[in-house]
């Protein structure tokens, strides 16, 4: 199936059903809620791309609300949820793409409140640009914050993720350069449902509230 604004939609609805399903089942462990809710980010983020497909593109709230984010929320977020998730022996160099992560961030949240992004509609793919200053150097950050957190979490199934969404970064590189952003969030969103597995799993060795049997 080809992505478009239906496709986006119906993923993106889907992924968020499935976030909403990974958000219940983490309530034993408070520390696992905020990786368990990344599906239901990521979905809420492939619903709001439909909108900029709706919209032709351009530089609209639904491109600036997709951009803040695709760039410097999940900069942050992911390296800080891993943090929180992370087995004890792993959490000291777990602050190195934590550190990585709130440095990126904080540039792309510079550069997009000093810039434009736009949207441009490329066949079935969406072309995002906002001219980043020493864009090598942010994607080098991003990259260590987000997948370098995932594949440094000492947790296998994270691990896992990590290694899915670090597939799906080279293969967006490859077929995809223009809309690399596009793409790989795509990847990721779809990757992210193995974590309701990787909660359900932990759900099953949590310890019960008291009082109950």
């Amino acid at each position: 199936m080809c992505w478009s604004a239906t496709a986006d939609l119906v993923a993106g609805t889907g992924i968020a059903a499935v976030g909403v399903l990974s958000v219940t089942l983490a309530a034993r462990r408070p520390r696992d809620l905020p990786l368990a809710a990344l599906p239901l980010l990521l979905g809420a983020h492939q619903i709001i791309e439909a909108a900029v497909w709706h919209n032709h593109g351009g530089s609209g709230p639904a491109t600036i609300a997709w951009a803040v984010i695709a760039l410097p929320l999940l900069a942050l977020w992911v390296p800080a949820a891993v943090l929180c998730a992370a087995p004890p022996g792993a959490r000291r160099r777990l602050l190195v793409p934590l550190a990585a992560g709130a440095v990126t961030a904080a540039v792309l949240a510079h550069t997009l409140a000093t810039r434009t992004v736009t949207a441009e509609i490329r066949g079935h793919t969406v072309g995002y640009s906002l001219g980043l200053p020493q864009a090598g150097l942010i994607v080098v950050g991003y990259l260590l914050a987000t997948i370098g957190s995932l594949l440094l979490s000492g947790d296998r199934g994270l691990v896992l993720f990590g290694v899915l969404v670090a597939v799906g970064a080279v293969v967006s590189a490859v077929l995809w350069r223009q809309e690399y952003i596009s793409t790989w969030c795509a990847f990721a969103a779809v990757s992210s449902v193995v974590l309701t597995v990787w909660v359900a799993r932990r759900r099953a060795h949590a310890p019960r509230p008291p009082g109950r049997g």
